[in-house]
């Protein structure tokens, strides 16, 4: 009886080994990402392939992550793939169409060493919450290769699972009918939109700045989901006629000042949706101002049509006229 149950105690210690062994392979340090804002990977590589000295590390960036910088590392050559985007995203205001898809790392790591490659980029704002991006990372060694390249579908376990980083939806306080947000000195009240029937380009958003500081910083954009590009526009009378214009420069906010955004007047466009604005569910996004950077917040999306006090004018007639041009 002693027997039996000393070789089932030693096989459950050689399960419990393999096992930790099977596990010890390339991981993300940090496994939680925010949407729309930057995140810093951290992938670890604790040991070789069939005791052998790693010699490359290939890292896959997925879609969901963009404008990535790799650290570069002492005694290893660094080199990277670009190629395009599925979508078009906002880089502080700057519309970014292709951008690193994969970075390669160099060097000599022996067996018996650990270390650990370096990279930063930006998580799209309109990825849901619980969305998993994973990152494919191949280990060419002196003998043999090790592929952390398995991507599960919905439940089912892999051997060889790709690093991944689950996505959170950036946490946004919402009281009654306002919200309000900030970043630096800059704080923003209340941004809403409208719904938008199928088929329409163009979406508004609307909401009222408030620069804090005691220097002047400028709207210079932001990003929408599904809009190609996030633009500040402005609506006057002009004898007597309502015309409407984009600020190529953004919209100066001096310090101290409040500035609204709304039908009629100052508002920004949502331009090339690839979808409707759904009515009733809140959709998260960003602004980009040149001092404060990139603010994370959450549009309220009232129906086809409604107004927000002071009305002023509406935004239809504007933006039917702004689509012909």
């Amino acid at each position: 009886m002693t027997t039996f149950h000393t070789k089932a105690a030693m096989a459950a210690l050689c399960t419990l080994a393999l096992t930790a062994t099977a596990h010890a392979h390339a991981t993300l340090q940090q496994r939680e990402a925010k949407a729309g804002a930057s995140y810093r990977g951290v992938l670890r590589v604790p040991h070789g392939c069939d005791g052998t000295a790693t010699l490359k590390v290939r890292l896959t960036i997925p879609e969901g992550l963009y404008s990535v910088k790799p650290m570069p590392k002492a005694g290893w050559e660094l080199s990277t793939t670009k190629g395009a985007y599925a979508k078009t995203y906002q880089d502080h205001g700057t519309p970014v169409s292709q951008g690193v898809k994969e970075i390669v790392w160099s060097g000599k790591l022996p067996d018996d060493n650990y270390d650990e490659f370096i990279f930063v980029g930006t998580v799209a704002p309109d990825l849901a919450d619980g969305t998993k991006l994973y990152f494919p990372a191949v280990q060419e060694c002196e003998r043999g290769t090790a592929n952390w390249t398995d991507i599960p579908k919905g439940s089912e376990r892999v051997n060889a699972a790709a690093p991944m980083v689950r996505v959170a939806a950036t946490a946004m306080a919402q009281t009654d009918a306002k919200s309000e947000f900030t970043v630096g000195a800059i704080k923003v009240v209340t941004p809403w939109t409208r719904a938008t029937p199928k088929g329409a380009p163009v979406g508004g958003g609307y909401l009222t700045i408030t620069n804090t500081g005691t220097e002047t910083d400028r709207l210079v954009g932001g990003t929408f989901p599904g809009a190609g590009k996030v633009e500040v526009h402005e609506m006057s009378m002009d004898n007597g006629m309502m015309r409407m214009r984009q600020l190529p420069k953004g919209l100066d906010i001096a310090p101290g000042a409040t500035v609204e955004l709304k039908p009629g007047g100052y508002h920004l466009m949502f331009t090339g949706l690839t979808a409707p604005i759904a009515e009733g569910k809140p959709v998260s996004g960003t602004l980009v101002f040149e001092k404060a950077g990139t603010l994370n917040l959450q549009w309220a999306v009232s129906p086809i049509g409604a107004s927000a006090a002071p009305a002023g004018g509406g935004m239809s007639g504007g933006h039917e006229g702004h689509q012909h041009h």
